[in-house]
């Protein structure tokens, strides 16, 4: 899994899957809501009070089960559906946002369908994909003052 990324200009989050063999990438368009509950957990971030995906996880522990993947499987008429695979073939259908968010919580791997990566897969070569971290990073560190030099103000100021 790649995390979860915003298209420009809407503000639309998307979550990025790669194929672990190759350079296919499954972009899902997800809530704001899951997005955030798909950063926060990589990113180590405990909010105060159990998200939705945290109490789901602990009703699923508490019942004796695990699970065991996620499973993207298809698209149907532009959206994307999942099943949650459990124990002895029991299989839940979910939101693929839903189902990664667990999945990230519990270590569980994620799958999508071959034939569904190759529907809809988008290639995006490591370089290039080196190239765009390396521009987040850029971004994230810097500030309007770097875009002015000694003596210079910012327009409209």
């Amino acid at each position: 899994m790649v995390g979860v990324r915003v298209e420009l200009p809407g503000n639309q989050p998307i979550l990025l899957l790669k194929e672990t063999q190759g350079e296919r990438y499954l972009p899902i368009w997800i809530g704001a809501v899951e997005a955030a509950a798909i950063a926060f957990e990589q990113q180590g971030v405990r909010p105060a009070r159990p998200m939705t995906h945290d109490l789901l996880r602990e009703v699923v522990t508490t019942l004796g089960a695990s699970l065991e993947a996620v499973h993207i499987t298809e698209m149907k008429d532009g959206i994307y559906l999942a099943e949650l695979v459990f124990g002895e073939q029991r299989t839940v259908s979910a939101r693929p946002s839903d189902a990664v968010a667990l999945a990230v919580r519990t270590g569980a791997p994620i799958y999508g369908a071959e034939a569904l990566l190759d529907e809809v897969g988008i290639e995006i070569p490591d370089e290039q994909e080196d190239e765009v971290e390396k521009f987040r990073e850029f971004l994230d560190q810097v500030t309007p003052d770097d875009f002015f030099g000694p003596g210079q103000q910012e327009p409209g100021s």
